[in-house]
């Protein structure tokens, strides 16, 4: 019936010369050089450069995931270091810990000290015995018993009292007591720049280090040993402030040991413990602290065969692979992405064959075209980049996109889509058959469950189904590939990983059932959900075309229930044949009295007009109807049926009208033109919309005849079908003969027995 179609028969039937002719070449020159082809092109193209992008196939697919079971092992394949972890972490902790602790120097403590000396020794000069010097004296001093704490030497009552009265010489005598303070200070010295600190006031934690480093005020930096910054160490006998020391000064040395003991008891402290410049200094030699590396041969064994991928295998395996891609030329890249972008282009011509021989209007419809192809792209990106741990989503994903592409377009096409989809994320999870595997077979039965959507839980039981298989095949492709049954059950890895991929599943019905309304408005699809929405009687506008023209409303009515069992019989979707034939004719509505269903009394208000003005409103009602289905935000898909109903027919009424005027007068009998008595089209696009027309002329047609006997009723379906056929209405909308023979026998019989003969009961008689 295509007469495309019987174009292409006879091209293919030419000799090979006759289809290289100059002829032939330049006419699909003409057909590649159209721009709307140029552009599905450029859109395939850009489509195409996108998933190589989003599979990043410049590079090889890392083809392992946390929990496999690589069933031959992995051996190295390249010499490679790798570092280890665990020594590296244990030699930079050394580090850190032996990293000095940083102090600051505050000198005034320091400073203060002589002075503080003074005082205390001036207050010996009032008392004339040991007896009467106050406690507090006694023991800064050492002159108390028992003495301060940290003193070796324990002096006698007799020492204690000599002490008493060279000191108390040395502070009657003023220029002896500013010898022995100027050497006091000169004693202190040594430690002036390094300080002192409490040991009660050091970190906690002070790791290995044995040394410190002193920063004081003007920025210069002392590092000395950690214990010589305690009092008790300096004064010890290998101290800064022993070791002879006491020697060199001979005004100071006779006093050493009260000296001491006042020392001791003021335990001046002038260092503060920096604990952020310590962590900086320590986490400066942890990153000074160079890597430590293991070296691993070609051939040596990186995971036993069937051993589980635990991170640290995993991280192993990952150095490995780095290292080799690290090797990759740029020409083997683009050689890689030329590769790909060939694969790809294979399955381009694999679906655009099969959208040019099966799909042409969503071909064609260029926003449609676009949506698709960004449903494959999303797919694929979606696909790859949760294919990776923790996620380990694909499944999920691609299913959802196969779902969308069932429920948006149709069975055929998504499960050509799915093979597409699973190819693709399967190489870019790195080519393991057994992923490609469990996602063909989710996304088959996906599709296979998907015919309609008749309400939105069919999505989440879809999901469900799809889980279970998802759950079965990945046991089954784990067991047949490298897990007997006997390590398959106890593998607490296997039972996460499959119930994760069936959870996925779950989670892609209830996505796909909850997004369906923003699908069905992206695409402008409708599913049956959305159909038996818009089948309400009480939508605004069939409530409109009861009020105004109620015999167009019965019209309507009808022709929906008898289309959808026409449809029903041929496979089609009754369910939009149904909610279409009651908007095919709503733009009767504005001029509802032109047509004959609507009339009041048999009046015929074309008896005062032209043929062709009563044509003009007649073809009208068509572009009104579709006008109006736009303004109440209809589906185009049921804009469709309103567009289409009629194809291109002839009103032929006024047309013969017209051609009986002219006839009456020769000079305009050229006048009238069969091309301005049609209508505008177009043509039924697809099955349903050609069982919608069959079924209005059919229905209408019936109620004319005047004894419709189920003879008359079968002849009359019979003629309007074959006249339409022959008109070529047909020959766009891919219905076959036979689809034509079931719908003429569903019609005959459904009027059949809506105008079947009645019984006459006879009438009651009076007695």
């Amino acid at each position: 019936m295509s007469g495309l179609g019987f174009k292409r028969g006879r091209q293919a039937g030419r000799p090979v010369a006759a289809r290289l002719s100059p002829e032939w070449t330049a006419e699909w020159r003409e057909r590649l050089l159209d721009p709307r082809v140029l552009r599905r092109v450029g859109a395939t193209t850009v489509a195409i450069g996108l998933i190589i992008m989003g599979l990043q196939a410049w590079q090889r697919a890392f083809p392992y995931r946390l929990g496999d079971r690589p069933s031959g092992g992995v051996a190295a394949s390249v010499p490679f270091n790798r570092v280890n972890k665990e020594r590296t972490t244990s030699l930079r902790d050394r580090a850190a810990d032996r990293a000095p602790l940083v102090f600051r120097l505050d000198d005034k403590e320091h400073a203060a000290l002589p002075a503080k000396l003074r005082t205390d020794l001036q207050a010996l000069a009032s008392p004339a015995r040991l007896a009467d010097l106050p406690d507090d004296l006694r023991r800064k001093f050492g002159l108390s018993s028992p003495p301060p704490p940290g003193m070796v030497t324990k002096p006698g009552d007799e020492d204690r009292e000599a002490a008493f009265e060279r000191l108390k010489g040395v502070v009657s005598d003023e220029t002896a007591l500013g010898e022995l303070l100027d050497e006091f200070k000169q004693f202190l010295q040594k430690i002036e720049k390094t300080g002192l600190i409490r040991p009660e006031n050091l970190p906690a934690d002070l790791g290995l280090g044995l040394e410190a480093q002193v920063e004081d005020s003007q920025g210069s930096v002392e590092v000395v040993e950690l214990t010589s910054l305690q009092l008790t160490s300096a004064l010890a006998v290998d101290g800064p402030l022993n070791a002879g020391r006491w020697g060199l000064f001979p005004a100071l040395s006779p006093h050493q040991f009260e000296f001491e003991a006042w020392l001791r008891n003021q335990n001046p402290e002038t260092l503060k413990y920096e604990s952020e410049s310590t962590s900086r200094l320590r986490n400066r030699a942890r990153a000074e602290t160079p890597d430590d590396y293991d070296f691993y041969a070609v051939g040596q064994q990186l995971v036993k065969p069937g051993e589980p991928l635990n991170e640290d295998r995993l991280d192993l395996l990952r150095t490995e692979y780095a290292v080799i891609e690290g090797q990759v030329t740029r020409r083997e890249r683009f050689a890689r992405v030329l590769v790909v972008g060939l694969m790809l282009g294979m399955l381009a011509l694999l679906i655009g064959y099969h959208l040019v021989r099966n799909e042409p209007k969503l071909l064609w419809n260029f926003p449609q075209f676009c949506r698709y192809l960004a449903l494959i792209v999303v797919g694929c990106w979606l696909g790859r980049w949760l294919s990776f741990d923790p996620w380990r989503a694909e499944t999920g994903a691609v299913l959802a996109i196969v779902m969308i592409c069932a429920v948006v377009y149709n069975q055929v096409l998504a499960i050509l889509t799915s093979f597409a989809l699973s190819v693709l994320v399967s190489m870019a999870c790195g080519g393991d058959l057994a992923e490609f595997a469990v996602l063909m077979c989710v996304c088959a039965t996906g599709v296979i469950l998907l015919p309609s959507v008749p309400t939105r839980s069919t999505l989440v039981k879809v999901g469900l189904l799809t889980a279970a298989v998802c759950f079965l095949m990945t046991w089954g492709t784990a067991l047949v590939g490298h897990l007997g049954p006997g390590q398959l059950l106890p593998d607490v890895s296997q039972w996460q990983r499959s119930l994760r991929a069936a959870g996925w599943c779950v989670a892609a019905g209830f996505l796909v059932s909850g997004s369906l309304p923003f699908i069905e408005s992206w695409f402008g699809a409708v599913t049956d959900i959305s159909l038996l929405e818009l089948g309400d009687i009480s939508h605004p506008l069939l409530q409109e075309l009861v009020k105004r023209a109620p015999g167009t409303y019965n019209h309507s009515i009808t022709v929906a229930s008898l289309g959808e069992t026409a449809a029903d019989s041929i496979g089609a979707n009754g369910l939009l044949v149904r909610v279409g034939a009651y908007f095919h004719d709503v733009g009767k509505m504005l001029k509802p009295h032109y047509f004959i269903e609507n009339s009041v009394n048999g009046e015929n208000r074309h008896e005062h007009l032209a043929p062709a003005m009563s044509t003009l409103i007649i073809i009208g009602h068509v572009k009104d109807g579709a006008e109006l289905a736009r303004q109440h935000g209809l589906p185009q898909s049921l804009i469709d049926f309103i567009e289409q109903h009629h194809g291109t027919t002839l009103v032929e009424y006024f047309y013969r009208e017209a051609a009986r005027h002219a006839g009456e007068q020769p000079d305009h009998r050229h006048d009238v033109e069969e091309s301005a008595f049609r209508y505008p089209g177009p043509k039924p696009q697809t099955r349903e919309a050609a069982v919608l027309m069959i079924t209005d002329a059919v229905e209408g047609a019936t109620r004319a005849l005047t004894e419709p006997t189920p003879s008359r009723i079968e002849r009359l379906v019979h003629d309007i079908i074959l006249k339409r056929l022959l008109d070529g209405q047909f020959s766009e909308s891919g219905i076959t003969l036979t689809d034509l023979d079931r719908v003429e026998d569903s019609l005959t019989r459904s009027l059949t027995a809506m105008y079947h003969g009645r019984i006459k009961y006879p009438e009651n008689k009076s007695a």
